[in-house]
């Protein structure tokens, strides 16, 4: 199987001034083409790039992020060491750190073993402790930078610096999209995460594979989608008018032959015409039955993690669930205090979520992942915060061809550092992209005279993980 290769594509800039400017775009296709919300043409055109280089064990993602990094010894690491040694520094903690000067710092959650794996897990995930033969546990997670920017531009991105494409976009520019009425990457964040979008951006792949943000703060369909009815034109009046359009652009297409970027603006348009119809079903929560909506629960979170439940099932590659527009797991001051209410938030939502994915045969070929760009730090700053900490940290992933009740790797006695079978974020990558039968190491884009790929030239795939 060769490389993926192919010739940079022109700016959206240069696409959008090849179509003119003036080709009547309306309802949706309108609002998102404008504001670059379109990443993908969610159809099975463009095709896949190639057929995956593996045997798939996966075919769609939910990515469950938690925005500013969670503790690993609250959840799923426990270190008795740091109420032993409360108060103290020792040596094994004295780690280069932004803010944390204090001693170590207490955790005062009681943890049980769980499930037939007998793997402990905290007091304060109760409902997703249930589940835990489901989860595969790695603790020994470390990355580059402690800073928010480029941590969280490596996790998604593979890379400190922004401009690169995203994992979702890398996941559809190989496999692409498996519904023709959906966008195949759909990122699920409250507000408006303007400094945010850059982490579902394509880069320089092709506009086509970048992820649609959808914001979700008032689950009124027509505010969740602006735009999504033409109150103008009946459906009929709208194809005709699409199809004229079409023909339009196809002959202004012949005389840009190659230049993709254009071709995906057409598609678009396509699209946005089916998602009058597509969309206004799969986010409508209302149609949920009251049994399935009590058992996500009402928080926002919890709206979150039956959108993409109902997303994936209906074709959709990959939705990210960002908690929060900010970082609500920064918790430089009150971190107790704080963890109680964010663990208690997103608790009943994720064991639902794998309850329901399970019970309708999904979670099999389904991957779950959870975590933050970092963790923190066992030292405390402030007396009742944690720092910012890259050098070790949690994250689980579930389903997807992943061995459940298991746990991979460990950190040092205090928590502090990946000491044992470490996992860099080039490794979690490479992982993901095999268990979608794509070989990270041949899934490359040529852009400005050299091969790109997600993992940069780094990268193992941890295969003791692997179900």
């Amino acid at each position: 199987m060769t490389n993926i290769n192919t010739t940079p594509d022109c700016s959206r800039r240069q696409a959008l001034q090849a179509l003119g400017g003036g080709l009547g775009m309306c309802g949706l296709a309108q609002l998102l083409a404008a504001e670059g919300a379109l990443g993908n043409d969610a159809a099975k055109s463009p095709a896949p790039k190639f057929q995956p280089h593996l045997q798939p064990r996966a075919k769609r993602i939910i990515q469950l992020f938690m925005n500013g990094g969670p503790f690993q010894a609250d959840f799923f690491d426990p270190k008795p060491a740091l109420n032993q040694f409360a108060g103290q520094r020792p040596k094994e903690v004295n780690f280069r750190t932004e803010n944390a000067t204090g001693g170590c710092m207490a955790v005062p959650y009681k943890f049980e073993p769980r499930g037939q794996c007998g793997l402990p897990v905290s007091e304060l995930l109760p409902l997703t402790a249930k589940h835990i033969d489901d989860l595969c546990i790695i603790r020994s997670m470390h990355t580059d930078n402690p800073n928010h920017g480029p941590a969280l531009f490596l996790m998604n991105n593979g890379t400190i610096t922004p401009t690169r494409p995203s994992l979702g976009s890398w996941m559809l520019y190989g496999l692409g999209s498996e519904t023709e009425d959906l966008p195949g990457y759909v990122v699920l964040c409250p507000g408006r995460p303007v400094r945010f979008s850059e982490l579902w951006s394509s880069g320089f792949l092709p506009g086509e594979y970048q992820g649609t943000y959808i914001n979700h703060s008032d689950l009124d369909v027509r505010k969740m989608l602006p735009n999504i009815q033409n109150g103008d034109l009946s459906p009929a009046q709208q194809r005709r008018q699409l199809d004229l359009l079409k023909k339009l652009n196809t002959q202004h297409l012949a005389q840009h032959a190659g230049e993709s970027a254009l071709e995906t603006r057409i598609r678009s348009m396509e699209t946005a015409f089916r998602m009058q119809f597509a969309a206004s079903e799969a986010f409508d929560l209302a149609r949920e039955p009251a049994r399935v909506r009590e058992e996500y629960g009402t928080s926002h979170f919890a709206n979150s993690c039956l959108l993409a439940r109902r997303l994936v099932e209906r074709g959709v590659r990959l939705v990210q669930v960002y908690y929060g527009n900010g970082q609500p797991w920064d918790t430089h001051s009150g971190h107790d205090k704080t963890t109680r209410t964010l663990a208690a938030d997103i608790d009943r939502p994720t064991a639902a979520l794998l309850a329901d994915l399970k019970s309708r045969g999904l979670l099999e070929d389904t991957l779950v992942i959870w975590g933050g760009e970092f963790g923190r730090t066992s030292t405390s700053e402030g007396g009742d915060g944690r720092d910012h900490n890259h050098w070790g940290f949690t994250t689980w992933l579930a389903g997807g061809g992943v061995r459940g009740g298991l746990a991979h790797g460990a950190t040092d006695d205090f928590g502090f550092r990946a000491v044992q079978d470490k996992v860099h974020v080039h490794d979690l990558h490479a992982t993901i992209l095999h268990l979608l039968g794509l070989d990270h190491e041949r899934l490359t884009f040529r852009h400005a005279g050299r091969d790109y790929r997600l993992t940069d030239v780094y990268g193992k795939v941890v295969r003791e993980i692997l179900a």
